[in-house]
């Protein structure tokens, strides 16, 4: 029996759930680094095969630091009723965004610790990793939720999205400081994409139109690739407008960097770019038509690219901005919407970082294993933006890591051995205790 891509190397789950305590340190944690690092990732029950790398439940691992020391390490499943009941999404009275496997990032906003996917409701979870239940923000979401919400640094607002199925396709939300929603509005787009992530500016919102499209009668999977669809990036207002949209060439982004408006009001946005037939070609490694991934980084090669959009002339470049294949892009939150001068990537083994400013080499570090996605955590009183450091989960064979960078130079401060392998996955946060 072939077992396939999504459950084999460092995609295959764990089987339980677990914790140990008073975890070995190797270097010294920096002290002021009191708080808790949790990472979610799709992570199915033994015997299941959920299809796709991305439809497994999800699993978040989370380890406590305090005074120096890593206190614990845990991982629980989260229990949506995907995972309790095996809740149908598809229903007769319409979707359940509850029956949902929660598997692909987890946040913090107004005191909520939500676990995201971006099909239907967040689960919001305990320090301790515990399952509350769905969260609905009383009742006033009634689409999905993106993985990929915006923490506004000035005024503590959380921008989001959602996709459908059937329309609205696109719809804009907005949550206050305190965690109430307080704006939904529908953004006109002609079909329902896979769109995974989006940018944020000072003063608009970027959206990503690309031809991954839905089709209910694709068997597995519905997403797929699709040349008919088009390719286009849109520019909404922040305080309502009409978008106005950009065509670029055919691609995917699963995952942006920061964007911010440059000083002739051009839109500059970052973000890991698929061509055609790469993000093809990850997608069916992924699906497990093929050999083994051993990364979300190598399933598909891609590359970090820029689009400069002028919403006065309407015209866009395109660049590349470096020939190596790296995902998940990360950078000081602080600079959120602004013009930022870092920008952190992994590639298989390896953390990157980028200066956006100066345009010259960037600093590469290896890590000797899968590298997970480097969360950026600035230092107490930073006076530099790069002040701070990386946390990312390192895995070689059937150990792993929490590595902790130094993020102005990536050299190794600390790394907290941890008691079991943890899988790849997709994203985290770190959860500062005040």
């Amino acid at each position: 029996m072939t077992i396939p891509a999504y459950l084999s190397g460092n995609l295959a789950p764990v089987p339980d759930e677990t914790e140990a305590y008073d975890l070995p340190v190797t270097g010294a944690l920096p002290p002021e680094l009191t708080g808790r690092y949790f990472r979610n990732g799709p992570n199915p029950r033994p015997g299941e095969d959920p299809g796709h790398w991305f439809a497994g439940h999800g699993m978040i691992h989370g380890v406590r630091l305090k005074d120096g020391r890593a206190e614990w390490y845990r991982n629980r499943w989260v229990r949506t009723r995907k995972f309790t009941d095996d809740a149908p999404f598809f229903t007769d009275e319409g979707l359940d965004r509850t029956a949902v496997r929660a598997n692909t990032h987890v946040i913090r906003h107004s005191d909520r610790i939500l676990a995201l996917a971006e099909n239907g409701l967040p689960y919001e979870m305990t320090p301790e990793l515990a399952t509350v239940g769905p969260c609905d923000f009383g009742g006033r979401l009634t689409t999905a939720m993106t993985a990929h919400p915006k923490q506004d640094p000035l005024t503590g607002e959380l921008h989001f999205f959602g996709y459908g199925y059937a329309p609205p396709f696109l719809t804009y939300h907005r949550l206050s400081r305190e965690g109430e929603l307080v704006e939904s509005r529908e953004i006109e787009v002609p079909g329902s994409t896979m769109m995974h992530d989006f940018a944020v500016t000072e003063n608009h919102l970027i959206w990503l139109d690309l031809p991954v499209t839905f089709d209910p009668d694709r068997a597995g999977m519905p997403y797929a690739w699709d040349d008919a669809y088009g390719a286009r990036l849109g520019v909404t207002p922040r305080g309502g407008g009409v978008t106005r949209w950009f065509d670029v060439d055919p691609c995917y982004v699963f995952h942006v960097g920061n964007a911010w408006e440059d000083q002739e009001g051009r839109i500059v946005l970052n973000g890991a770019r698929y061509a055609p037939g790469s993000f093809v070609a990850g997608w069916k490694r992924i699906g497990g038509s093929t050999d083994p991934a051993r990364h979300a980084a190598a399933t598909g090669a891609a590359r970090l690219h820029r689009w400069i959009l002028d919403p006065a002339s309407g015209a866009v470049k395109e660049e590349a901005l470096d020939d190596r294949a790296v995902e998940f892009p990360t950078f000081n939150d602080d600079r959120l919407g602004r013009a930022s001068r870092y920008l952190y990537a992994v590639g298989d083994d390896a953390v990157v970082k980028y200066d956006q400013r100066t345009g010259g080499g960037a600093v590469v570090r290896q890590t000797g294993g899968d590298t997970g996605e480097a969360v950026f955590v600035a230092a107490e009183g930073a006076t530099a933006e790069d002040d701070g450091w990386l946390l990312s989960v390192v895995t070689s064979g059937e150990s792993s890591e929490l590595l902790v960078l130094d993020a102005s130079d990536l050299s190794s401060v600390a790394s907290v051995r941890l008691p079991r392998r943890v899988p790849a996955g997709f994203h985290g946060s770190w959860l500062e205790e005040s």
